[in-house]
């Protein structure tokens, strides 16, 4: 700092020789000292050695300190100030600010008319931190100026009173008393203040986070009529229309009015604002947490029936939301009910909303409200039922079950004129519940036989004109499955360089298209060897955006070939990939699955053949969307590599081996035979023998007849042989076939790639990289339908993930998905399917309601013979003396299963369960299935 002439005051003091003072005594933890030095400045001199002390703070900042050397500081630059508004900042912004006695001497430092305006500021925009207010308070008392009045003042001395925040010696300020409200009554800012308190009381009481609650504390005065009481209570209410609190001081609010019955009444019209805000955000909906708030805060405003009438359709509509909100509005609608103001179109409409819900409680208690409805007024009892039979439509049986138990019980009281509608209604029951309710409903088919439900003459004309109707042909039951897919022809190799840069972008972006991502490194390699040049400045835009990082390889790193045709530094995730799995010592790594070892070894050798621009194109580009490639295509590719003398990569050439899909087409097998080169007589011989040899994953000892007997594990391990190439394939391709290595540490989702790797082997990648324990379990629901749509077997280790997909009910429509296609493709092995269920949910994975809810959405696309063909080879193992947790939703689903598709035979174990004695929902559900297969 330039050295400045004698202050105008004639101070000994130049600003360069001051700051230095200044500096010497904050490292020294000298506060008394700094107070004595700015005490000899000038203003100007003070104002100067600012900018220093603010440089000094930023170095200090970066080093250890004490607490004495940041007090000093903080007297520094606090004395270094130059206006009243600077000041004010300073202060609310500074965390080292106190209100001590060296902050009494430092303040005296200044004029009166100065620290005055520094109230004026401090006061505007007041802080609840102790400090700020201390030293407002201080100056007020000390100089006389005017109170602050802003609201932020009013808050900060509310705060400060209920704490009883201490005061430092020669500091002014606080008040005397035992509790907030002693200290109020003493306090002689009260008169001015709490007035002001009164007229926005709400950021007050709501945003309170003190020991002691203002409310009780203003309710107190209000009492002593320091504060009048009504305005106090309109204007809080008038605040929560606002600025709605949190349910919970909402409800700590209303307690400590305690509200008269008068005073209730007196902020109706605020109280319904309030109730017209939350209903809203109600509407809105959200997770549990979200809402909890809103409904404690309804249940708190205690809104009367009448008032709760005029928003009828509003609690209507919350029937729609998520489970917590529609009990509520349940609840309300119920109560409304009972006192004559819900009107019967209404309790209709709430029928309509709540019964075919799945929640089974709602339905419940809906099913309650109808049967207190017929009981209080019989004249209603028709009416009710007919709402109740709503619930026929739902799929649940259960509660199917329930509706026509409490229309049993109320029929007798309605009138005749609702038995067409309840018959029309029947019609969507359960087939197990059909006979019961042509017994009950009058249905008799016209040959005096009871017709099945859903029948075309159930409730025919028969029945009103007295004459018979011929019966129909009835077709045999049969399955509707889905069409199986086609997998979708590769288009052929990317034209331009310009198209390589969008597909390798498009990759980047979304790595789950395996199509994509050949077609891209495929292109990479293409055009790098055509116009290297080009393709560096096509990718330049790509190159602005980086993949995110995983731990295991995914198509994503394809951004790393991009790099190395441009050749730009390589990430350290390339270095790594090199280092793990170079093309001379290319094995699989133990952190990473097999196909993403496989994959890396593909784009590292990639890597080397643009380098190098031996090899123009790839071998292992597939010819469908499964990964599979036409052999008359492979073998024309060889070819073109044999007439330019090129040795083909030898991942590629795995890769390409492993994905080429057998042919009996002897023209194609006649020019594989004809190549000279390795890598077209190792085709010729692939060809030859069909590739490798399928493998069977089924466990030693797994039993074919009957119930499985517990695993160790809970579950029977799928077992993995290998095969062993001659010649051998590089490690990395080996491994996904050959014996089995193992993986220590798979940390990411199976990938949509790791499938298309091997597209006619996919029992052998179910076997190895998807029962390993590992968090990637997480992903591999959603690729069954990928794993179904490809070749090979489907043994043991599909049906297996099949299971574990039906039990864990993740990604369930995937999981569905697949169970179908195999069914199409006549490959669901329903047995096998059905004998794994039962092993896994009796030993250790108890989960028989969700694999139920898996298999019923299953059945209600049409497969219920394919559904009953699984349970009814699960089910024995389930119903032992001890039936499984969740066995009542499987005999359910049974019971629709097996009345749609007419099976017929006992089960010895349903029929043990339904000879027992008891009302449980399992000897129920199991009579039910008793008797439907007779």
């Amino acid at each position: 700092m330039q050295a400045r002439a004698r202050g105008e005051h004639g101070q000994g003091h130049d600003d360069e020789g001051g700051t230095m003072k200044l500096v010497e005594l904050v490292e020294a933890g000298d506060v008394a000292g700094v107070v004595r030095e700015l005490g000899v400045l000038t203003p100007d001199q003070r104002a100067a050695c600012a900018a220093e002390l603010t440089a000094f703070f930023e170095v200090m900042a970066r080093r250890e300190n004490t607490l004495e050397e940041r007090i000093a500081l903080c007297a520094a630059r606090l004395g270094c100030q130059v206006t009243p508004e600077a000041t004010a900042v300073w202060i609310r912004t500074n965390p080292y600010f106190t209100m001590d006695t060296w902050t009494v001497d430092l303040l005296d430092l200044f004029p009166v008319a100065w620290r005055t305006e520094l109230v004026a500021h401090l006061g505007e925009r007041a802080t609840t931190a102790g400090a700020v207010f201390a030293v407002t308070e201080h100056l007020v008392r000390d100089t006389g100026c005017p109170l602050p009045t802003s609201h932020e003042f009013v808050l900060a001395w509310l705060y400060d009173r209920a704490g009883a925040q201490e005061r430092h010696p020669r500091v002014l300020g606080g008040a005397p008393g035992a509790d907030f409200l002693e200290r109020l009554r003493a306090d002689d800012f009260t008169p001015k203040l709490l007035p002001l308190a009164v007229a926005r009381p709400g950021r007050l009481v709501f945003a309170w986070h003190t020991s002691e609650r203002p409310l009780e504390a203003l309710v107190g005065l209000a009492a002593e009529g320091v504060v009048d009481r009504d305005e106090l209570i309109h204007n809080l209410f008038a605040d929560m229309v606002g600025d709605p609190p949190h349910g919970a001081q909402a409800v700590v609010t209303l307690e400590a009015l305690a509200l008269t019955p008068a005073e209730h009444a007196g902020v109706a019209r605020e109280r319904a604002a309030v109730v017209d805000h939350l209903l809203g955000r109600l509407l809105e909906d959200g997770t549990r947490m979200e809402i909890a708030p809103f409904l404690v805060f309804l249940g708190a405003l205690a809104s009367t029936p009448a008032e709760k009438a005029l928003v009828v359709r509003d609690y209507l509509a919350l029937l729609d939301r998520s489970l917590p909100v529609a009990t509520y509005a349940q609840e309300v609608l119920t109560g409304l009910d009972e006192a004559g103001l819900l009107e019967p179109e209404l309790l209709s409409e709430a029928c309509e909303r709540v019964l075919l819900r799945p929640e089974k409680k709602l339905v419940r208690a809906q099913l309650g409200w109808l049967g207190r409805v017929a009981r209080r007024d019989p004249a209603r009892a028709g009416r009710a039922m007919v709402d109740a039979a709503t619930t026929f439509g739902h799929r649940e049986m259960t509660l199917q079950e329930q509706a026509l138990k409490l229309v049993a019980k109320h029929l007798k009281a309605a009138d005749d004129s609702v038995l067409p509608e309840l018959r029309a209604a029947a019609g969507q029951l359960s087939p197990g519940l059909s006979a019961r309710a042509a017994e009950l409903l009058g249905t008799a088919g016209p040959l005096g036989t009871v017709e099945p439900l859903g029948a075309a003459n159930l409730f025919g004309a028969s029945e009103d004109t007295g004459t018979e109707q011929p019966h129909a042909d009835v077709q045999p039951y049969a399955d509707v499955l889905p069409a199986v897919p086609e997998p979708r022809p590769v288009p052929g190799p990317i034209a331009t360089a310009a198209e390589v840069a969008q597909e390798v972008a498009a990759v980047v972006a979304n790595d789950q298209d395996v199509v994509a991502f050949e077609r891209a490194l495929d292109g990479l390699v293409r055009h790098a060897h055509l116009d290297r040049t080009a393709l560096a400045e096509a990718l330049k835009p790509v190159m602005r955006r980086e993949p995110k990082n995983t731990v295991d390889w995914v198509q994503s790193d394809l951004y790393d070939v991009a790099r190395a045709v441009r050749g730009d530094e390589p990430r350290g995730r390339a270095v790594l990939m090199h280092r793990a799995v170079h093309i001379n010592r290319t094995t699989p790594s133990r952190s990473c699955s097999l196909a993403g070892s496989m994959l890396a070894s593909r784009l590292a050798e990639a890597m080397d053949v643009i380098e190098s621009g031996a090899q123009p194109f790839l071998l292992a580009v597939p010819t469908l969307s499964t990964g599979a490639l036409d052999a008359a295509v492979l073998v024309e590719r060889i070819s073109a590599l044999d007439e330019l003398g090129v040795t083909p990569a030898p991942v590629d050439l795995a890769q390409a081996l492993l994905r080429v899909t057998p042919t009996p087409d002897q023209q194609a097998l006649n020019a594989a035979e004809k190549l000279a080169s390795d890598a077209g007589q190792r085709l010729a011989r692939w060809l030859r023998e069909g590739g490798p040899a399928h493998q069977d994953s089924e466990p030693k000892g797994w039993p074919h007849c009957k119930p499985p007997k517990p695993a160790s594990q809970g579950w029977w391990t799928p077992a993995r042989p290998g095969v062993v190439m001659d010649p051998p394939l590089p490690q990395v391709a080996a491994a996904l076939i050959g014996p089995y290595v193992g993986n220590s540490g798979l940390a990411n989702p199976m990938a949509p790639f790791w499938v298309a790797q091997l597209p006619h082997h996919r029992e052998e990648l179910m076997a190895r990289d998807y029962f390993e324990p590992r968090m990637s379990q997480r992903g591999w629901p959603r690729n069954l339908p990928l794993v179904v749509e490809s070749g090979g077997p489907a043994g043991y280790s599909v049906h297996l993930a099949l299971a574990f997909g039906l039990i864990w009910q993740t990604e369930t429509d995937a999981v569905v998905d697949a169970v179908l296609v195999l069914a199409a493709r006549k490959q669901l092995d329903t047995d096998l399917l059905g004998r794994q269920l039962e092993a896994l949910l009796n030993h250790g994975w108890a989960y028989a309601d969700k694999a139920s809810g898996s298999l019923r959405t299953a059945a209600e696309t049409g497969a219920y013979a394919t559904v009953w063909s699984v349970l009814r080879v699960a089910l024995p193992g389930l119903l032992g003396e001890t039936p499984v947790r969740g066995a009542a939703a499987m005999l359910d689903l049974a019971v629709e299963c097996a009345s749609r598709c007419g099976a017929k035979g006992e089960i010895p174990e349903v029929t043990a369960v339904a000879d027992r004695k008891g009302s449980s929902q399992t000897v129920k559900n199991a009579r039910l299935l008793r008797d439907a297969l007779r």
